[in-house]
């Protein structure tokens, strides 16, 4: 099958959606990272993307002079020529590839490989670590045995929007917009507990890489990390009828904006307080704001976030341009925007 003429980044959102919707096939939704020395950075990514081109593998991958992180799915029929493409750069063989909870098509609309300074942002200077000395992974089941440990501390290296919808029973979850954020405050946060075994995890593993290396540098001498992050947790603890100790979704960066791990609903309506962890993007397209969003409000506010964004998308095209001139349309994930004023329940 040839899968060159599958959406490209030239058309629009439904456009893209449409074709996904038409495609024979089923995709498989994956994840994978790894720390490296990369010296020719753009020769790589140039390389990548023709290839992946060709095996109709959408989704968001970066690389820079320190590896490489990627978010795709690639169809069913080309999988074993894209893992086999993937294997054959020396640094890649063999990485683990970690599969999606659920499948889902519309996962990704278009294919975007990006190089950047990093593969994760940390604010920090440049080998003022070193990277490629993480502390170890643990399987499932080693990680839920030291979780069960009283002198264990169980760390959430993700942002809060994240963890409000889903974490690890005991979980410490700092309140944190950006990785960068993270760092620093987690160090503290953990000053005294030195001594005692350190878990960290997060969605895929790539931040816990870094912060484990990170803490390791700073001194800790027990740091642990789950291996392949929530997503492999997940599938190694079904597989293996061990205890599943995520409660609630997985925030993920995709179309779907979450996966379900347990039946528990932690999180409540940004709007109106009820129970409820889906994720909206507000559909104002100056505004874009990330946050969440309950069945009722959705209808009520047309996907908006706030009655100001609701009443801007009804006015002229025109209008609507006027008003987003100079403006960046773009996911908003600062904490002082996901919590609109509770004064829109009562409006």
């Amino acid at each position: 099958m040839d899968f060159s003429t599958l959406p490209g980044n030239k058309y629009d959102r439904e456009t893209l959606r449409k074709r996904l919707e038409a495609e024979p096939f089923e995709r498989r939704t994956l994840s994978f990272y790894k720390y490296a020395i990369i010296e020719n950075v753009v020769e790589f990514r140039n390389s990548l993307f023709r290839a992946w081109e060709g095996f109709g593998v959408l989704g968001r991958t970066y690389v820079s002079s320190e590896g490489i992180n990627g978010q795709i799915s690639v169809p069913e029929p080309a999988f074993e020529a894209f893992r086999t493409h993937l294997y054959s750069y020396p640094f890649l063989d063999g990485i683990r590839l970690n599969l999606a909870v659920e499948d889902q098509k519309e996962a990704f609309l278009k294919l975007i490989v990006r190089i950047r300074p990093k593969i994760v942002s940390d604010g920090l200077p440049e080998h003022f670590f070193d990277v490629t000395r993480p502390g170890p992974h643990l399987k499932a089941k080693a990680f839920n045995e030291l979780l069960d440990r009283e002198d264990s501390v169980v760390v959430d290296m993700r942002n809060h929007y994240e963890s409000e919808v889903g974490h690890f029973e005991g979980a410490i979850c700092p309140d944190v917009d950006t990785f960068r954020d993270s760092l620093p405050l987690v160090e503290r946060m953990l000053e005294q507990h030195k001594q005692k075994p350190v878990l960290l995890y997060c969605t895929g593993g790539i931040r816990c890489e870094k912060a484990s290396a990170y803490l390791r540098h700073k001194g800790f001498e027990q740091v642990y990390q789950l291996e392949g992050g929530i997503i492999e947790y997940t599938r190694q603890a079904k597989a293996e009828g061990l205890p599943v100790k995520f409660i609630g979704k997985n925030f993920v960066f995709d179309e779907r904006m979450g996966e379900r791990i347990s039946d528990d609903v932690i999180a409540a309506c940004h709007q109106c307080g009820a129970p409820c962890d889906d994720h909206t993007n507000c559909a104002n397209e100056a505004c874009h704001m990330l946050f969440i969003q309950c069945p009722n409000c959705k209808q009520r506010f047309e996907a908006c976030c706030t009655e100001d964004c609701q009443q801007e998308i009804k006015l002229p095209l025109a209008e609507r341009k006027l008003k987003r001139k100079g403006k960046t349309a773009r996911v908003t994930y600062e904490k002082a925007r996901l919590r609109p004023k509770p004064k829109l329940a009562a409006s």
